[in-house]
């Protein structure tokens, strides 16, 4: 009997058991659709992520799959808000609209939440291949070394930025975006001034492009992002000095790490990917990222999203990208919004009350901070793909234009 022989025949294969997977499978089991999930790694599996999740993304949870189970999060159990810091100290507290949110705990909740959907779950299956058609999609795996077969009328790719799906559809692909390096470190906590309720953001190009720090099992996480190249243990390490000299942080040598590279450039440019065919790429894969690298919501959505295209073109003549691409508009123009720094200064692309706590601060305190966003906003139009993620932000807040330019 030949592997082709051996194929497992199903609806829908999903690669990667991820948030985005979960929601996806939950929409096709529920419509009926036969779907397999593939996970390359054993499950539960960790997963790199500061685990703070924004109230849309709980929203998502609780109307889908249920109340979260204490096993699921790490301690504090929930976030309150976000602060901006600026370069001048200037700091700005806001708490998200509809209260505190959970803080995940992503290699249980993801585990919870794919197996819930409902769909089968083959792990230690490595997607390797793939062959497509009109008709029919030929996943090659393996599992344990051993080749499988897998055939489906669709794909959905939810297997994270580095995205093996994407490779096999668009080779050079990877070639022609922005890619960070992101890292955290796990510090032992001295003293900590940081309110531990929040989630700290810095607004400070000398820091790198995205710095963070927050609470996490009686540790402090502090983590940078940065253009691929730069050491990642000198540039973190910037950053704890800073904290220390500057918001009376003192903290410990770090006893874990982790890092990964990033396509949160995407959302920047306003150019994601949502595959080619009956190939479909969803969560942070296509690019859905937003500001505070918090992924979890739009993943939770655009993974529904692309869950609900495939029960769709199972049931007319229209392609199912055509429908994909259709229904999915709304989450892009959310999740581009959230990075657009006029955006954030004048109208309300969070669900932090950002407008509540600018008109709390002293008429001299809102200019400076509106004067330190646009500085942010001019140093990072100096660096690399910072002209057009400036442009495209000016035009999508004057104009409300996004360029029709999509993958695929």
């Amino acid at each position: 009997m030949t592997e082709a022989d051996r194929a497992v025949d199903v609806d829908v294969i999903i690669v990667g058991a991820s948030l985005s997977a979960a929601a996806a499978a939950k929409r096709l089991v529920d419509a009926g659709l036969e779907t397999v999930v593939l996970e390359r790694k054993k499950l539960p599996r960790h997963k790199i992520c500061s685990g703070i999740l924004s109230p849309r993304g709980h929203r998502f949870l609780l109307e889908n799959f249920g109340p979260l189970p204490r096993s699921v999060l790490h301690e504090p159990t929930s976030c309150r808000g976000v602060t901006f810091h600026f370069p001048s100290m200037r700091r700005l507290s806001m708490d998200f609209l509809s209260g505190p949110t959970p803080h995940l705990y992503r290699k249980q909740s993801d585990y919870w939440a794919i197996r819930r959907s409902g769909a089968e779950v083959h792990d230690e299956t490595s997607f390797v291949g793939l062959e497509t058609s009109t008709k029919r999609q030929v996943v090659h795996a393996l599992h344990h070394r051993e080749p499988r077969t897998y055939r489906a009328r669709w794909v959905i790719g939810a297997d994270g930025p580095a995205s093996p799906v994407i490779r096999a559809v668009y080779p050079d692909y990877h070639q022609q975006i922005p890619w960070f390096l992101v890292g955290q470190k796990f510090h032992p906590i001295e003293h900590c001034a940081l309110d531990p309720d929040y989630f700290h953001f810095w607004f400070h190009p000398k820091l790198g492009h995205y710095t963070w720090s927050h609470a996490r099992d009686d540790k402090q996480i502090v983590g940078v992002g940065f253009d691929l190249g730069k050491n990642f243990h000198r540039e973190q390490q910037k950053v704890v000095d800073y904290l220390r000299t500057q918001h009376d942080v003192r903290l410990g040598p770090a006893d874990d790490d982790e890092a990964c590279t990033e396509n949160f450039g995407l959302s920047l440019i306003n150019r994601y990917v949502f595959g080619k065919g009956n190939v479909l790429i969803t969560g942070q894969a296509a690019g859905f990222l937003n500001m505070m690298a918090e992924g979890m919501s739009c993943a939770l959505h655009s993974g529904a999203i692309s869950g609900e295209a495939v029960v769709e073109a199972s049931r007319s003549t229209v392609p199912v990208q055509t429908i994909y691409r259709r229904m999915i508009a709304s989450e892009v123009k959310r999740c581009s919004d959230q990075w657009n720094p006029l955006m954030i200064a004048f109208r309300q692309p969070h669900e932090a009350d950002f407008k509540s706590a600018v008109a709390e601060l002293p008429r001299r305190e809102q200019l400076g901070l509106v004067t330190e966003m646009l500085s942010f906003i001019r140093l990072y139009a100096k660096l690399k793909w910072g002209r057009q993620i400036v442009g495209q932000a000016v035009a999508r807040m004057f104009r409300g234009g996004y360029p029709s330019e999509r993958w695929g």
